[in-house]
């Protein structure tokens, strides 16, 4: 028999979610999942998160979107990392305090682990991420990651990307449609219960009654199935992220052929941060603040004096949010994904992944033979555990700031803020850096070159010197940092300038070079 899903709600979480359940559980072939999506046509899309991680291009190659496309549709741009500026100290934002967050790793230059050896300076006073990988200095140039000559998702650099939220859900819902995916424009009254506390249907407007055997909540943060109707708590983070608020504008680029960054710029504040993403056509800009610290007006105020007199035309937006998640987010016959689930906040751009996560497991224990308590007992302690690790790597952030400007700072250096876990973890990372041994690959959405990156940007200490004489491939080292420096020269003259690489993907798409065949 032919299993069902509904989803309810639609925007980036639910069309990714449809499109790539479409794709995983074959819904437009026989034997395979009906797959319905309901969305209100009075419910507008939340556009934070126009940022994304890396495991997004395997997402989108898996549900068949050509690149291209992707591009052309989502106003798409290239994303290398992530830039601190001001994160440490109470100096200028663009000298020494600055330090960045590169998707590209040591591993992927070298076999030698370099850490230990920079720790001991034998790269000279050069930071961590510039020393270790050759995606520095290209983010530095505002280059792309790519040619318009490699394949779809393939690339010399690790990347992922920065895209207008509507114009990807609407690319979404293209392809999720394409692959059989029925699309229902309604809104949902009513959410009727069975005998046993599980969703015999909802109702909808002008459809009536629709029923499934599993239904997806993508209702954002008003959770309509999973905790309306079902009551599935929800768990704060709020003792440990302190933000709460988002106040955005759209910034127009002066010029047309103003250059691309291909990093997002994170720009703390005395309150909080300021993100900025350039897009191909306008920058996106926000304002991600602790409404406890500040308010809304001087929240406003910071923003406008980011992006200076342009402001002054640009219209505000006001977002609201409360870091968590819910531990139950698969409760009897319905799973919560997107905002409906959890959301921390928007550093590191980690919303639109916790919806890949949870559509890739979902696939993975979709309850072909009806199970579904076994199957919602392991999703669910899957999807809690990455949100727990994920706040402890966005909590790292703040917790090693050096800024004495505000009570926001000072607050978050409070060790009654800290999660148990990561005091720990920080405490033996004094005399040892971070390894695989301190990740698990089931479950941490983040490996230990990204906590690596946000250490020792951050100013923090490793010392190492008692394990220094174990150390004896010193010019090994030497040879391997040079490497890679001339590895970051070369790339420089390889690489196009990220604007040109995508106004050229928009005129004629990617063009692959096929492989002479012996």
């Amino acid at each position: 028999m032919t299993k069902s899903v509904l989803i309810v709600g639609g925007g980036t979480a639910g069309w990714l979610c449809a499109a790539y359940m479409a794709r995983m559980l074959s819904a437009d072939r026989p034997g395979g999942v009906s797959i319905t999506l309901v969305e209100s046509p009075d419910i507008g899309i939340v556009g934070v998160g126009e940022g994304t991680f890396p495991i997004i291009r395997k997402t989108l190659g898996r549900i068949g979107l050509s690149e291209s496309d992707l591009i052309r549709g989502a106003d798409a741009t290239f994303k290398q990392g992530i830039r601190f500026q001001g994160w440490n100290t109470n100096g200028p934002l663009f000298g020494d305090d600055a330090f960045l967050h590169p998707f590209q790793v040591n591993a992927q230059h070298s076999d030698m682990d370099l850490l230990p050896y920079w720790l001991l300076g034998v790269a000279g006073d050069v930071p961590w991420a510039t020393a270790s990988t050759v995606q520095a200095q290209a983010i530095d140039a505002m280059l792309a990651p790519k040619l318009i000559s490699h394949a779809d998702y393939a690339a010399p650099l690790n990347y992922a990307y920065h895209f207008d939220a509507v114009k990807f859900g609407q690319v979404l819902r293209d392809r999720a449609i394409s692959t059989g995916v029925v699309r229902i424009i309604d809104t949902i009254d009513d959410v009727r219960l069975d005998e046993k506390g599980a969703i015999a249907s909802v109702q909808g407007r002008a459809s009536g009654m629709l029923s499934a055997d599993l239904y997806i909540d993508c209702t954002g943060f008003r959770a309509r199935l999973i905790g309306e109707a079902l009551g599935s708590c929800f768990t704060s983070c709020r003792q440990q992220l302190f933000c709460d608020r988002a106040v955005t504008m759209q910034r127009p680029y002066d010029r047309p052929d103003t250059p691309i960054a291909s990093c997002t710029y994170a720009t703390a504040q005395p309150n909080g941060w300021i993100w900025d993403i350039g897009l191909h056509s306008r920058r996106g800009i926000g304002h991600v603040y602790s409404s406890d610290h500040c308010s809304d007006q001087q929240a406003l105020d910071a923003l406008c004096r980011y992006i200076g007199p342009a402001a002054e035309a640009m219209t505000p937006r006001l977002l609201t949010f409360e870091a968590g998640y819910r531990p139950v987010q698969w409760h009897r016959n319905c799973v919560a994904i997107g905002l409906s689930a959890g959301f921390l906040e928007p550093l590191e751009a980690t919303g639109i992944g916790f919806v890949e996560l949870a559509a890739l497991i979902l696939c993975n224990l979709f309850p072909w033979s009806g199970d579904q308590e076994r199957a919602a007992r392991q999703f669910n302690t899957q999807m809690a555990t990455r949100y727990r690790r994920v706040m402890e790597f966005l909590k790292l952030h703040y917790c090693l700031s050096r800024r004495t400007d505000s009570d926001f700072w000072r607050d978050n250096r409070a060790k009654s803020s800290i999660p148990d876990d990561l005091q720990d973890r920080l405490e033996q990372w004094r005399h040892r850096p971070p390894s695989f041994l301190d990740v698990d690959k089931s479950h941490d959405v983040f490996d230990e070159t990204s906590w690596q990156y946000i250490l020792y940007g951050m100013g923090f200490r490793t010392d190492i010197r008692a394990r220094a004489g174990a150390l004896r491939f010193h010019d090994e080292a030497r040879r391997e940092f040079e490497s890679i420096r001339l590895q970051s020269a070369n790339a420089l003259t390889a690489l196009p300038p990220h604007r040109a690489l995508i106004e050229e993907v928009v005129a004629y798409g990617f063009r692959p070079v096929a492989r002479a065949t012996r």
